[in-house]
């Protein structure tokens, strides 16, 4: 069995308001009014009152650390520049959030992980992060290390996956699992409906899970069964390149209702797993793609915006951080668990490039 114990979450220095974002898009994205209109309806439709990036720039308007400082910011920075900053940045802002976890369980040994999980899809390097992290915090150098990129915002289910089969494995697994996207380094100039819709959602962060194979944790969640599914018809309409000038994101507006329309199928199918109904669900961790895909899926669902209340609330103060995002909304639930919570479950999905649908419901233990 293996029993998730403890999240931590973390974030770079930089917050800043939609507001303040949505003023620096329209000078660097050389919009006309009506192209400016158009983004900030757009911003202003996301629901997100903040986000986070490892660029200071965002809330600049002069003296910019990594664009040009030219009315077009060009020349635009290179894929290898971009790159440049995830390897500095992307460890530091990993160690803040397994340093989080630590504080909630002060017993962590790191010389007691025998198995490191990383997952990003914002940014690559080899020896890469895991490495780094085994030196930074002093992982026993003969720990497994397995490395998830470039899937996108439900990655977080790959690594939880292989967590529990290993846990499943080894009755002394302690899997450190680290979801780490700095999104921000890939802000596109062209002003397409991809780049708008992008630019106005996504944003930096990193979350750090303990799985366990046998604990002591008073709050433990216990996955009972995954489910995927893949829609193909919406293969084009989600997508991930590595460009010239950072990785480009194909975001359609189409997206939303092809969730919609699959996630009806894929929650039936996970909960006739464990022979549960979709009433027999407490709390619901959604990863907050966007509203239009939780206003969807409430209505795919027939839940209430209040039982979404977590997703919208991370979506409001974070935006969608990709891979670690679906992590803040469970680590949110899990702040609010009682003993009366003993038993409940949870279920928890997330969306990606293919257009691929996770999920996982877990049973919670308290006590």
């Amino acid at each position: 069995m293996s029993y998730i114990t403890a999240i931590g979450t973390a974030n770079p220095a930089h917050r800043f308001s939609q507001a303040q974002i949505a003023d620096f898009m329209v000078r660097g994205m050389q919009l006309d009014q009506r192209q400016s209109r158009l983004l900030r309806a757009i911003f202003k439709a996301s629901e997100i009152d903040y986000r986070y990036s490892v660029l200071g720039d965002y809330g600049r308007v002069k003296d910019y650390t990594f664009y040009s400082n030219t009315a077009d910011l060009k020349p635009f920075p290179s894929t290898s520049k971009r790159l440049d900053i995830f390897r500095s940045e992307a460890v530091e802002l990993s160690i803040s959030a397994v340093c989080n976890l630590q504080h909630k369980v002060p017993e962590f040994d790191p010389a007691a992980i025998t198995h490191l999980i990383t997952v990003s899809c914002t940014g690559m390097y080899a020896p890469g992060l895991d490495i780094d992290l085994v030196k930074r915090l002093k992982l026993p150098t003969t720990i497994q290390r397995t490395g998830i990129n470039f899937m996108g915002c439900y990655a977080a289910f790959n690594a939880l996956k292989a967590a529990d089969a290993l846990c499943l494995t080894d009755r002394n697994a302690k899997v450190l699992i680290v979801c780490v996207e700095l999104c921000s380094l890939h802000f596109q100039q062209e002003p397409t409906e991809d780049n708008l819709i992008a630019n106005a959602l996504f944003s930096d962060g990193g979350a750090a899970v303990l799985v366990e194979a046998e604990t002591k944790a008073h709050i433990r969640l216990i996955p009972e069964c995954f489910c995927s599914d893949i829609i193909v018809e919406g293969e084009n309409d989600m997508a991930w390149a590595i460009g010239n000038q950072g990785f480009e994101m194909k975001l359609s507006t189409y997206v939303p209702t092809i969730i919609k329309n699959g996630i009806t199928k894929l929650t039936s199918k996970l909960l006739s797993k464990i022979s549960k109904e979709l009433r027999d669900v407490r709390y619901f961790a959604i990863h907050p793609g966007g509203t239009k895909i939780l206003e969807g899926i409430e209505l795919a669902l027939g839940i209430q915006k209040a039982d979404n209340e977590p997703a919208y609330h991370i979506l409001r103060n974070y935006g969608n951080m990709s891979s670690p995002t679906v992590l803040f909304v469970l680590n949110e639930i899990m702040h609010r668990l009682t003993p009366n919570d003993q038993g409940e479950y949870i279920l928890t999905c997330a969306f990606g490039p293919g257009l691929a649908l996770e999920s996982l419901v877990m049973k919670i233990e308290i006590g």
